[in-house]
């Protein structure tokens, strides 16, 4: 092999090698440190695409998770409402049993009736107080609510339904009544009996309506489980491969360095053969 002065040859091939080792180095010491192999698309350009693609899947799965709970509890708030109004109709047909009964005279009457009455108005307060920021829950506006329930357009990640539930007291028929005597009395529990059924078959119908919301929810989470896992496999590092990637470079880096200091001893030898 013929020697050169101005182009040491096996310099050159150590440096390039250095250079190469170096970037392994600094590659792996980054995925280490941030727990992704994907710091920049060059280390994996399809890779790269896929996993920003499924990591905006992830995050809107998560999100459309989090639209499908809050509709859950706007049908959880009216419920609420819903079972304090039912307890309001127990008690009701309760008054009006015993007022239907000889066994309490007029006087008594008239104070199972305040009670009877000041129950009507908080049965109707109920209804009309009940809100989920300013949308009107049980005052039978008849407005349309579209969740978005999926990451993706189109009608099937959109979840509708109109919200009819009117029980104001006037709606259910229990306004106006009163106990005060045995015919009124009789009168009342038809009316209360009514009132429940009307209260019930509300409650069965958001019932059924949020019983849908549940499925949906637990559908997202397994959603958002398996795209996680499908990003976790392209982008995330292996700590094992990485680890052994790293030790290796760190290994040739040595051995580079070594064998550049003596390629670059290399012309110092030609010296001796002008000398």
């Amino acid at each position: 092999m013929s020697m050169r002065i101005n182009s040491n040859i096996a310099s050159l091939t150590a440096q390039r090698y250095l250079t190469k080792n170096q970037r392994v180095i600094e590659d792996q010491s980054k995925a280490l440190a941030s727990g992704t192999r994907l710091n920049s698309p060059r280390n994996d350009a399809a890779g790269f695409a896929i996993s920003e693609m499924l990591r905006s899947q992830v995050a809107g799965t998560k999100q459309a998770s989090t639209n499908t709970q809050t509709a859950v509890a706007m049908i959880q708030t009216a419920e609420g409402s819903l079972n304090e109004q039912n307890n309001i109709l127990v008690r009701l047909r309760e008054l009006a049993v015993s007022s239907a009964s000889d066994t309490v005279g007029d006087n008594e009457r008239e104070f199972i009736n305040n009670e009877f009455e000041q129950l009507v108005e908080e049965f109707d307060r109920i209804a009309k107080s009940a809100r989920f920021g300013t949308k009107e829950l049980l005052t039978g506006t008849g407005e349309e609510f579209s969740f978005q329930v999926g990451p993706n357009k189109g009608p099937e990640n959109v979840i509708k339904f109109t919200l009819e539930a009117d029980t104001q007291a006037d709606t259910v028929g229990i306004e106006g009544l009163n106990v005060l005597d045995q015919d009124d009395a009789l009168d009342a529990l038809d009316a209360i009996d009514s009132g429940v059924m009307d209260v019930a078959g509300i409650r069965s119908q958001l019932g059924a309506v949020q019983s849908r919301f549940d499925f949906a929810v637990d559908n997202l989470a397994v959603q958002s489980q398996n795209l996680e896992e499908a990003r976790s496999l392209i982008a995330d590092v292996d700590i094992a491969e990485a680890t052994s990637k790293l030790a290796r470079a760190n290994i040739l880096q040595e051995a580079g360095v070594s064998v550049l200091a003596q390629a670059n001893q290399f012309p110092k030898a030609m010296l001796r053969l002008i000398g």
